[in-house]
């Protein structure tokens, strides 16, 4: 297992039931662990006592300098929950587009978690999937170092069924169960792993459990991952059908002004 010394790292969406196992894992590993939440009085319900929490909203880009001042790493575990304030373009899109934009020159490892099946371009979730997959455009574009992870369904293991398993080209698309399962736990200990991991930076993947034990150690599946290609927009293996010239306007503007401050092609 690769080892360094502490971070700092803020969890965005860090009350949710994937961030707060995150939160945790962080801490486990010895890392100052920053939960970016909106409610300070609930987040001290669900969080380990040793988080730091600082309050702010990822939709409200004026209150998250604070959030990232000082971070060595972000984990971004945002999910909207289909109101007004919290959809898919405000939360999943606009707060990984905000949090990248509040970095300004700072320069942390960024590691997101999104959904298998994310390139299926199905209207069955009202284009969640797709405002998970410019999110995952905006952290490519950002020319910082990232690991991208796309688990399947959340805690639905069978009892034998612990085994990671890293895939890649989002090829399980049928939008059931039958595309992968994962446990909330793993998909912590995946998401913390991958901050300290150098086999990991690049690399997007798709994260489900198969039968056999649960392993430790995440260093030779990270280092058998094919990277992306330098400058893509998407993971390595993805289907090349959301073209970038049918983007809405403020989308092509978002990724223009990320690669403009950054330089990158």
């Amino acid at each position: 297992m690769t080892t360094s010394s502490p971070l700092t790292v803020l969890v965005a969406g860090a009350t949710g039931s994937v961030g707060r196992l995150v939160v945790a894992e962080s801490i486990a590993h010895g890392h100052t662990t920053r939960a970016l939440v909106r409610d300070a009085a609930k987040a001290r319900r669900v969080l380990p006592a040793e988080a730091e929490l600082v309050v702010a909203d990822v939709t409200d880009p004026g209150s998250l300098k604070a959030a990232v001042t000082d971070a060595d790493a972000v984990v971004l575990t945002l999910g909207s929950d289909g109101g007004a304030h919290s959809s898919p373009e405000n939360v999943d899109y606009g707060g990984v587009r905000n949090i990248l934009s509040a970095l300004a020159d700072r320069a942390p490892r960024i590691v997101l978690m999104t959904a298998i099946g994310i390139t299926s371009r199905s209207t069955g979730y009202g284009h969640l999937l797709d405002w998970k997959r410019r999110s995952e455009r905006l952290v490519r574009a950002s020319g910082l170092p990232y690991t991208i992870v796309r688990p399947g369904w959340f805690d639905m293991n069978g009892p034998d069924e612990h085994r990671p398993l890293f895939l890649q080209g989002d090829t399980r698309r049928t939008g059931t169960p039958a595309d992968g399962v994962i446990a909330r736990q793993q998909i912590a200990q995946v998401l913390v792993q991958a901050l300290t991991a150098p086999q990991a930076v690049g690399r997007t993947f798709e994260l489900v459990a198969e039968n056999g034990e649960a392993l430790e150690d995440l260093d030779a599946l990270f280092a058998a991952l094919t990277p992306d290609a330098p400058g893509a927009l998407d993971g390595t293996g993805d289907e090349e059908n959301m073209p970038l010239d049918r983007e809405p306007a403020h989308v092509r503007a978002d990724l223009d002004a990320l690669r403009d401050r950054t330089g990158t092609p």
